[in-house]
């Protein structure tokens, strides 16, 4: 039976993990306080700059409501595609020039693949700017070089990928030992510009 110094030590020692304990999270708290807002500018930063990347005629992008329909989230996730964020891209007058779409595969050899893409009103395809990637190296993580330049300012309602060499405007050739990478990033295109056609046919609206 413990005596009552040794019930005294064992008080003590529960009363200094409590104020240890304690002391830790509210460090944590002013640490999160400090540099919540801090995160949120580099993260809003990051996403300005990815739009203007694929959109570089926009003077400023704003963020706009989408919720893809029943029927196009059925089409889009039986290819593994997912749509996140889209933006307005706005001209130096404040008119809409078209937008941006973030859309996301799940269907990478790695894992997710998360691009943007900027689309004009007349579905002029930009650019495509891939910000998530980790696929294989030597492979599927030359997309950004080899994929990337294939889409530029392309006008087509979907694309396709060969391994025999790309012959038509809506072919991508395919990256050597990475056709699952090529693949995802097609998909996800494709995804992208079906969300892009119906924003600007009018299916979204600001927030």
């Amino acid at each position: 039976m413990k005596n009552k110094n040794d019930v005294s030590v064992m008080l003590k020692e529960a009363g200094i993990l409590f104020a240890i304990t304690l002391i830790a999270g509210l460090v944590l708290g002013l640490v999160n306080e400090l540099t919540k807002d801090r995160i949120r500018i580099q993260q809003e930063k990051a996403v300005q700059e990815a739009c203007a990347a694929v959109f570089q005629t926009a003077a400023s992008f704003e963020e706009m409501e989408y919720e893809p329909d029943e029927a196009l989230s059925q089409e889009l996730g039986a290819d593994g595609v997912k749509i996140g964020s889209v933006y307005r891209a706005l001209g130096s007058d404040g008119n809409p020039l078209g937008v941006v779409v973030e859309s996301t595969s799940t269907e990478g050899y790695g894992g997710n693949i998360v691009l943007y893409l900027g689309v004009t009103n007349e579905g002029v395809l930009n650019d495509i700017s891939i910000l998530e990637i980790s696929e294989t190296p030597g492979r599927g993580m030359r997309a950004p070089e080899e994929l990337v330049p294939q889409f530029h300012e392309k006008n087509v309602d979907s694309f396709a990928y060969t391994k025999t060499g790309a012959s038509a405007e809506n072919e991508i050739d395919a990256i050597d030992g990475a056709t699952i990478t090529t693949k995802a990033v097609t998909n996800a295109v494709n995804g992208g510009l079906k969300a892009a056609q119906a924003l600007t046919e009018g299916g979204a609206s600001n927030e």
